[in-house]
């Protein structure tokens, strides 16, 4: 597996370490998720990795190992509103906050997957790559696209033309399709949709 667990620098000076990490900034419908996890200093998971290396199946299975075993986790969203009023980068920033404030224990130190971290309130350290590097980024990482996976199965049932359980709001040939052929939902990310928003509202 290879993923390491927090440096003993940081656990030196921190006793509550969580991992972050988000699902869904890419897509052109549904929220952008994001996830906060502490866990515990023995976790010991052989599968877990990467979510986007791991098969639904089994993404659904190490959720709950996680969810039951974690110190605190907590899952944060931000809307597809919010993503159009702020940008999906300040939303994403957004669902973080909310994803660490939410934690039932307090977090001392973020480790965050990616190369910036300027909207995150909490003391933190950027990790590039970092959901295949960290035991609690890779957490947060599964947690996160779990969550947001489920939602948009959730939309699936409300908007069924635009087929989101098959690709979960991404701007696959056949969501276009889709949008060309059904318009653009309350579900979608207007800003995402720019000229097809705009020739709607002619």
């Amino acid at each position: 597996m290879g993923l390491s667990k927090v440096d003993r620098e940081l656990r030196e000076n921190f006793k509550y370490i969580c991992g972050v990490d988000e699902a869904g900034r890419g897509p052109l419908a549904g929220p952008v998720y994001a996830a906060a996890v502490i866990l515990p200093d023995d976790f010991e998971c052989e599968y877990l990795d990467d979510s986007k290396k791991l098969s639904e199946k089994r993404r659904e299975k190490l959720y709950d190992i996680i969810t039951e075993n974690a110190v605190a986790w907590s899952v944060g969203s931000a809307s597809e509103t919010e993503i159009d009023e702020i940008n999906i980068l300040n939303a994403t920033y957004l669902a973080m906050n909310r994803a660490i404030d939410g934690l039932a224990v307090k977090a001392e130190f973020a480790l965050i997957d990616g190369n910036r971290s300027t909207g995150i309130a909490l003391q933190n350290r950027c990790v590039v790559g970092g959901d295949g590097k960290y035991l609690c980024i890779a957490a947060a990482s599964i947690l996160a696209k779990v969550s947001r996976d489920r939602y948009m199965r959730e939309l699936a049932a409300i908007y069924p033309q635009y087929e989101f359980e098959k690709h979960k709001g991404y701007g696959t040939k056949r969501h276009y399709e889709c949008i060309r052929q059904y318009g653009i939902s309350p579900a979608h990310r207007k800003s995402f949709l720019k000229k097809l928003y705009l020739t709607e509202q002619k």
